[in-house]
């Protein structure tokens, strides 16, 4: 197993960025096979290191015969910001796909390649796996922030997890979210209005979480909408103890070649 880090200059967000890759390279002189891969996002306030030291997911990885990518997306949800000219959405649908696949090994088929995520990151799996659903087969989102669902019926002074205007700085005017490409059920729809693929879902939430009822409530609409979905749920909250236990189902889950 290889664990690289590597920082570039990226395009979508003018700045160098930074991610992690675990590659599963069995021997140095092997001819190298396409790998499958998983693109893994983190939460809130964490990094690229967060996967790879909260849980057990080098050596499952590795097990599985399994790339796996790791960006560090800030706090910006995964999602295009023009007004400030962050292209995290773009920049992890295609830039960071495409500069992958140059760099490493990596499979260029879609039922090759899927993306998952935590918290935050759960959102921006979904967010970003359905706006590239031609590049993306599944979609794992664990204990996922879709507060997209909460934040427009918000005030001034309450607080999801920041406030108002933080969320206004990434998303723009909260009430227009609804019917737009960081509405997560408007992008299914508009997936099923293409005659699009819509991926395969994976997601799980802990029953104490302070986001069950988004999940829960997201789960409803898939569900309604008769997408191929495993949703689970188990006593836990919002920590890695549930997210390590979880990590290694979305790998079972996912179509490995081991």
């Amino acid at each position: 197993m290889s664990f690289l880090n590597v920082s570039y200059y990226s395009q979508a967000l003018n700045r160098n960025v930074t991610f992690s890759a675990i590659l599963p390279i069995d021997a140095p002189y092997a001819e190298p096979k396409p790998l499958k891969t998983l693109y893994l996002l983190h939460g809130l306030q964490g990094n690229h290191w967060d996967w790879p030291t909260g849980t057990r997911l080098k050596a499952w990885a590795q097990k599985k015969g399994l790339a796996v990518i790791l960006p560090s997306g800030d706090n910006s949800f995964y999602v295009d910001q023009p007004a400030r000219r962050d292209f995290y959405g773009q920049w992890i649908g295609q830039e960071l796909v495409a500069v992958t696949r140059a760099m490493f090994p990596l499979s260029s088929r879609r039922e090759d390649t899927f993306i998952a995520g935590l918290s935050m990151g759960g959102y921006g799996a979904i967010r970003n796996g359905l706006q590239y659903w031609e590049t993306f087969s599944r979609i794992a989102a664990l204990s996922s922030a879709i507060i997209v669902y909460d934040i427009p019926t918000y005030g001034d002074s309450e607080q999801i997890i920041y406030d108002r205007r933080y969320f206004e700085s990434i998303f723009g005017d909260t009430q227009k979210i609804k019917g737009s490409e960081n509405d997560p059920e408007a992008l299914l729809l508009r997936i099923k209005d293409q005659g699009g693929e819509i991926p395969e879902f994976y997601m799980a939430c802990g029953t104490e979480d302070e986001l069950i009822k988004v999940n829960r409530r997201y789960r409803d609409f898939l569900w309604a909408q008769g997408v191929s979905l495993i949703y689970e749920e188990a006593p836990g909250i919002h920590d890695w103890n549930f997210w390590d236990s979880y990590i290694q189902k979305v790998l079972d889950w996912l179509p490995t070649d081991r």
